[in-house]
């Protein structure tokens, strides 16, 4: 043999390596059961009567409807066949295909991605790029256009990050202006200009000016306009997520935790609910829920990153890089939300994100740098402070506090383990009974919190004006409501403590309502305004008795306490409780603060917090929240010890294909049943020795493809074996017949004049599948699923297929087990629970026929309520496993 036609054949041997390689993707998972619905697990294992599971959508997203399975793979076999026949080139056809498969797999909503096969995918787009530039650069073509597209591509990420960060700093200046203006338009407005606020109308001035004007001098009447704003305000902001975009609703970071881990929600990222959240937060904000716009504002930034990144090739056609980059958005959220970059970063790391490599850790530094630079520059308070409730603290503190400190963080724990409680309770009453009256819901919360609100005076205004007042020190500062006053202090403790409890009650029955609602500032604001009183409570104490041993450290002529810190502490403790993070609440306080000196306090807080935090369960409300919905989400913050190795939790029962035998009609049979992501390839159905794997969308693809070519007949047989000599392989059909031809890279097999039977698969297939031993711990399987990320694993004993794992499947025996630890009491619980439900569902039934009665008989029977709900009970949807074709069945959410 030639010495050129060795290097042929090497060349060719390498190139099918590395499409056997890269060119399939791990995806074994039935289609619904991507996402195991953790409430209804639980509720089997500990219900051995009930086999039966019931399979719906938890997020019932209204989405536009997308093209079917077919209409994408032809239109990808007709673009992979112009790449094919422009080239001439079997590799570049082969690339092409690759595009074309990758680009239907990001359709396949409510699945999870393979991050082995996309880094291999990445390392192999690196490789070719060095392949084209080393050739470049042998042919002496490499000139200074090519330089710049290097650079350029070196670049790229950088170049968009800095995009991304000046959009999210400009729409958080934006929002912040908008969102104070509707919060002060509810109580009065502006003489010299409608579209001002309160403090732009009456700039420099502490206490109100002359022209800021209360709606009317009659004050049940700005009482009765106060309730109607928020009404409006409310209504508008759920029906534009009703109509528009769904996904907009709630907070977005327990979905984009389970986004950036890998899991695929088609439309959650996208612009139309970018722009309805942009739209609709300052209308629930203004409305005056006990929501907040600072978990909200995660979401904006991450689908700002989304929409932005999908503008470049390198990023859309990536989720690894993607990732990269929703990651550092999520900080830039933070950021912007607390004005704090430093603990935006350290947010997306202690909480958002599950792998964070230092490349991701200095972008999202750098995104965050720029979002907060954009932010400071546009000023939207004209302060130069980022947030409203920035503050100064020029005064050292005690040692003898830190007792008060403490208690302040027990607190912290208590309210985050009680609000998650029932919290988890009213979303669960939510989805059974209310799903079909989402506008309805928020309206009327915004209506009872606007009545019960207005009275009190620190919760009739925002809540980060509220901060703003309670953080602040008494000497030379505003005296809002008599706040500083010693005459006044039994009244504003027990207004305190009312707003307190109120709040608590608010918070619960509202976060989770169909608009788009943080849970942040909300906690933030309960802490600080518990916090101002143990203060006020501390400072009277210390006035009644100036001489006691335990207040001896206070220096004579200056003021001993504080209760503006008590209060700052306070939000920090109710934020570390609810959350469950540590060291990113401490920065961003620091951040807020500036004070070196409260460090150490803020410490001692938020690590009270969660000591008591963690004796009520790990994890806050974003990875309750994930539990509640059913997302197959391993959380890294809990250490399991099963004690039992990954066969006790594998599927026995698998659907694998024979690498030689099948018929075409017999796997378009198989693909008929909708049932599986993906096969296991083996030597025959005896022996069940593992050859490979091959996708579900790979195969489709490749069948499309076929048919494309030639008319098949339906008996023509399939193989799915590799091949084991150098022969070149073609792209789809196999020789019935040896024959000798030319590399791969230089000759094409002739379609037309082909009169094989056979069809080839091999190419198509993943020869290296993750795969382990049937006796590997389970705790170590999880592991792999968090650090490698598969979405599947094949067991496999001395080469023959045994089964396989999935990461719902981990999930359904950890429910198992903890079911079977805690079983009477658990179902007892439940029983006790779903009655409670009804028994509240049956009164509110009640309450809305007598107001529907009477409202006819006052209209003389016009008007009748009654009708347009009775008989209607929301979704009663019982079961959380998303099925993956929810979007096509619903319409709405792009």
């Amino acid at each position: 043999m030639s010495s050129a036609l060795q290097r042929q054949t090497a060349d060719a041997i390498a190139i099918t390596s590395l499409l056997l390689l890269f060119s399939s993707q791990n995806s074994y998972l039935p289609n619904a059961s991507e996402t195991a619905s953790y409430e209804q697990v639980a509720r089997g294992a500990m219900n051995p009567q009930s086999r039966s599971t019931s399979y719906s959508s938890t997020l019932a997203p209204r989405a536009v409807r997308r093209p079917s399975v077919n209409s994408r793979l032809s239109f990808a076999v007709s673009n992979a066949e112009r790449g094919e026949n422009s080239n001439g080139q079997g590799i570049a056809a082969q690339h092409q295909i690759e595009e074309e498969i990758a680009k239907i797999k990001r359709y396949e909503d409510f699945t999870t991605i393979d991050w082995v096969q996309d880094a291999a995918r990445e390392q192999q787009r690196r490789k070719s790029r060095r392949k084209r530039t080393a050739g470049l650069y042998d042919t002496g073509r490499f000139d200074w256009k090519q330089r710049i597209l290097e650079s350029y591509e070196a670049a790229q990420g950088w170049i968009v990050v800095t995009i991304i960060g000046a959009a999210i700093g400009l729409n958080a200046a934006f929002l912040n202006i908008i969102t104070e203006w509707l919060s002060d338009i509810k109580l009065g407005y502006c003489k010299t200009g409608f579209y001002l606020n309160e403090n732009f109308c009456c700039w420099g001035e502490d206490n109100g000016c002359a022209d800021w004007h209360r709606w009317t001098g009659f004050e049940p009447v700005n009482y009765f306009i106060y309730i109607i704003f928020a009404i409006c305000f409310s209504f508008t902001a759920a029906t534009l997520v009703k109509s528009y975009a769904p996904y907009a609703a709630g907070s977005g970071i327990s979905e984009i935790k389970c986004i950036i881990a890998g899991f695929v929600m088609k439309g959650f990222l996208g612009f139309w609910t970018l722009l309805i959240k942009s739209i609709a937060l300052p209308l629930a904000i203004g409305s005056g829920l006990s929501v907040g716009k600072e978990g909200p504002s995660v979401h904006y930034a991450v689908c700002t990153g989304n929409v932005i990144s999908r503008m470049f090739t390198k990023y859309r056609r990536n989720a690894s890089k993607t990732r990269e980059i929703l990651s550092a958005c999520a900080a830039a959220g933070v950021a912007v939300a607390f004005g704090s970059p430093i603990g935006g970063v350290l947010f997306s790391l202690e909480e958002m994100s599950s792998y964070f490599p230092l490349k991701t850790m200095w972008r999202s530094y750098f995104c965050a740098l720029v979002a907060t630079a954009v932010l400071a520059a546009m000023n939207p308070f004209r302060t130069g402070q980022l947030v409203m409730f920035q503050v100064r603290y020029d005064r050292t503190w005690h040692f003898f506090e830190v007792v008060f400190y403490i208690i302040i963080g027990i607190f912290g724990g208590l309210y985050g383990a009680f609000v998650m409680k029932w919290n988890l309770r009213v979303q669960a009453f939510r989805k059974k009974y209310l799903s079909n009256y989402a506008i309805l819901e928020a309206t009327l919360l915004a209506a009872a919190t606007a009545i019960v609100c207005y009275p009190n005076a620190f919760l009739r205004i925002e809540m980060t004006e509220s901060m703003e007042i309670l953080f602040l020190e008494c000497e030379g500062a505003e005296d809002y409501h008599g706040l500083c006053e010693a005459d006044h202090r039994l009244r504003n403790v027990v207004s305190l403590l009312l707003a307190t409890v109120i709040r608590i009650f608010f918070v619960i029955i509202s976060y989770g309502c169909k608009v788009p609602a943080g849970i942040f500032v909300p906690s933030m604001a309960i802490g600080a305004s518990f916090g101002r009183t143990v203060g006020i409570v501390v400072q009277a104490l210390h006035e009644a008795n100036p001489g006691s041993v335990f207040f001896s450290t206070c220096q004579p002529d200056v003021p001993c306490i504080t209760p503006g810190t008590y209060a700052f502490l306070g939000a920090a403790a109710a934020l570390s409780g609810i959350m469950h993070i540590t060291v990113s609440v401490v920065v961003i306080m620091f951040e807020l603060t500036g004070a070196l000196t409260y460090i150490l306090p803020t410490m001692i807080v938020v690590g009270v917090t969660k000591a008591v935090s963690e004796l009520f369960g790990k994890g806050g409300i974003a990875d309750r929240m994930i539990w509640f919905s059913g997302f197959p989400y391993l959380d890294n913050k809990e250490d399991h010890n099963f004690g039992v190795p990954v066969s006790h939790a594998m599927i026995t029962d698998v659907v694998s294909i024979p690498s030689t035998g099948l018929t075409l009609k017999a796997v378009e049979r198989l693909l008929s049943k909708d049932s599986y992501q993906g096969f296991p390839i083996v030597d025959d159905e005896n022996n069940k020795i593992l050859i490979g794997y091959i996708g579900r969308t790979e195969l489709c693809y490749a069948i499309e493809r076929a048919k494309k070519e030639r008319t098949l007949s339906p008996l023509a047989k399939c193989t799915f074996a590799p091949r084991t000599n150098i022969e070149p392989i073609p792209a789809i059909y196999a020789p019935a017949a040896p024959s000798t031809s030319t590399p791969y890279a230089e000759q094409e097999p002739d379609y037309s004049t082909s009169t094989q039977t056979t069809v080839d698969f091999s190419p198509y297939i993943d020869l290296t599948p993750l795969s382990v031993h049937p006796k590997l711990p389970l705790e170590t399987v999880m592991e792999l699923f968090r650090k490698i990320g598969p979405r599947v694993v094949l067991i496999e004993h001395r080469g023959r297929l045994m089964g396989l794992v999935t990461v719902k499947d981990c999930l359904k025996y950890q429910f198992k087990a903890e079911a079977a630890e805690h079983g009477e009491r658990e179902r007892e619980m439940l029983g006790l629970e779903e009655e409670g439900q009804e028994r509240v569902w049956e009164v509110m039934r009640g309450v809305a026929g007598w107001v529907s009665d009477k409202v006819s008989g006052w209209s003389g029977g016009r008007i009748r309520l009654r009708d347009s709900w009775e008989g209607q009970r929301g979704g009663d949807r019982n079961g959380g496993i998303l099925e993956g074709t929810e979007m096509e069945l619903d319409e709405g959410a792009g």
